[in-house]
């Protein structure tokens, strides 16, 4: 499920990196979109760091994030390792529980 977009915080290199294995391991593409196998064992690994979040009913995540920027890639490792994006929701509802008075 699409979460956001974040175009910075990785390097040209990175960015070459990405797109080999995004190109290599494409199974569909929806226009410019394309959906990428993911394993357990093995895949492309995104960590998103950002300002905020917050509920969004024009997203279909159901949340937006504020300055959305790629903190860490790691190529080839265990998606396992990772947290999966669909939990993003969960967070805003859990911080918006921590927020209130």
């Amino acid at each position: 499920m699409p979460v956001g977009k974040a175009y910075f915080g990785f390097t040209d290199e990175e960015l070459l990196q990405i797109d080999r294995f995004v190109r290599r391991n494409t199974t569909e593409k929806f226009g410019p979109v394309r959906h990428v196998v993911h394993e357990p064992d093995q895949g492309l690994v995104l960590e998103v760091a950002f300002e905020g979040l917050q509920r969004s009913p024009r997203h279909k995540s159901g949340v937006a994030m504020r300055f959305p920027r790629i903190n860490r890639l790691a190529l080839g490792q265990a998606a396992a390792r990772g947290r999966p994006a669909g939990n993003a929701g969960a967070d805003v509802e859990d911080r918006d529980s921590k927020l209130r008075f």
